[in-house]
């Protein structure tokens, strides 16, 4: 039986290297991505911030504590979900078969390769290719599994490349801290260093039986991760069914102008995505999160639409029926969902050619100067939206907002 060859790429520091893109000012500074209030979060930080003990997830007060002089970025998820597109386009066009793990991660099976190309040899076209037409950095592992290349994509960093032949996994792994393995958290790493165990070298020879015993029902994945085995396999990209923003208040409101205010802001952002991704969606969500911290949605399914002027309504009216406590909000958000691919469609007794024009008009002022270049007057005073889940990039929450000035 062949052997695996499984390519792990990695885009660098990815917010960071987009923002560095739009401004080579930032090139070489400390730079901080996330939320500036006090409960906001770090989202991404650069090589130059993580010198001071930053790292992704850290409150961003604890963060501006260690590093004052970071320049601070709120960060706008369309730029982020169009160079993440550019780079999935690049990769789609030259390899079989690729797994999209978030916005900016991929697996890549390149099994079966060596016979017509040469598996490293097409990793690093790839990987210049990107470089070349995007001018993100990136960087990747080479081996026969998932695990060992993310292992070895980690070690390859910042924007280089590393092969693990077959056969040298277990020696690869073993001098490497226990926290380089996949699936071993804080929580599990500390129940290692409690008992003495530094290193990947250790948990392997360990019996079985013994991290089983310790670490419960993941024991067994991680001592197989620490032998070097993995038998996962690179699961076919296939896109999101949905796309959704929430906003979490600094200060708990009351405020309903304030809350439709947002939620307009919201759906237009939104709907914009979904007519820059040529989808179009039949159900629209809405969720409402009190100071107590329960949590209330509600839904309706409609005909399939990417137009603002029927969406708004559905959203304002969704606020309506499921606002009826006189207790303060927390959080907001919306979400579109059983999405398919499609244009929009115009409605013979409603839409106007003005209408599909102007919708025309603003989606390419906003293409060109930024998803919030085009508001409604309802919507001007939310200058930051919240975190945007793109149904196009394959991942999680990006930050949508504005650059801090």
């Amino acid at each position: 039986m062949n052997s695996k060859s499984i390519l792990h790429l990695d885009l660098d520091t990815f917010f960071v290297s987009v923002e560095r893109l739009l401004d080579s000012r930032l090139v070489g500074l400390p730079i901080l991505i996330g939320g500036t209030s006090d409960r906001g979060v770090v989202a991404s930080c650069s090589y130059e911030a993580r010198a001071f003990g930053i790292h992704s997830g850290m409150p961003m007060k604890l963060a501006k504590d260690l590093c004052p002089e970071a320049t601070i970025i709120r960060g706008n998820s369309a730029n982020y979900s169009k160079l993440s597109q550019d780079v999935t386009d690049i990769i789609k066009e030259m390899v079989p078969v690729y797994e999209k793990s978030s916005i900016d991660e991929f697996y890549v099976d390149l099994s079966g390769m060596d016979r017509f190309h040469g598996c490293l040899k097409l990793a690093k076209e790839v990987r210049q290719r990107i470089i070349r037409e995007t001018g993100i950095p990136n960087s990747f592992g080479l081996s026969i599994n998932k695990t060992v290349s993310k292992v070895a994509t980690g070690e390859a960093k910042p924007n280089n490349e590393l092969q693990i032949l077959e056969g040298t996994e277990k020696p690869f792994l073993a001098p490497l801290s226990i926290k380089k393995i996949p699936m071993v958290g804080d929580k599990t790493y500390q129940t290692l260093r409690n008992l003495g165990i530094r290193n990947i070298g250790t948990v392997q020879e360990m019996p079985l039986e013994m991290v089983e015993q310790v670490l419960g029902k993941n024991g067994v994945s991680i001592w197989k991760k620490a032998q070097g085995i993995d038998n996962s396999a690179v699961q076919p990209y296939c896109e999101r069914k949905s796309i959704s923003t929430e906003r979490t208040f600094d200060k708990d409101t009351i405020d309903v102008r304030r809350l439709e205010g947002i939620l307009v802001a919201m759906c237009e952002n939104l709907a914009y995505q979904l007519r820059r991704g040529n989808k179009l969606t039949a159900c629209v969500t809405l969720k409402i999160r009190y100071s107590d911290f329960n949590t209330y949605t509600m839904q309706r399914r409609i005909p399939y639409t990417s137009a603002d002027h029927l969406l708004l309504p559905i959203v304002k009216e969704l606020f309506k029926k499921l606002y009826q406590r006189r207790v303060l909000i927390r959080l907001i958000g919306v979400r579109f969902s059983h999405l398919v691919e499609g244009g929009h469609q115009i409605n013979l007794f409603d839409d106007s050619e003005e209408r599909i024009q102007l919708y025309q008009a603003m989606d390419k002022m906003r293409l060109r100067y930024g998803d919030r270049a085009v508001v409604s007057a309802a919507g001007l005073d939310a200058r930051t939206i919240g975190r945007m889940y793109n149904p196009f990039s394959g991942q999680p929450p990006t930050l949508l907002a504005n650059r801090r000035q």
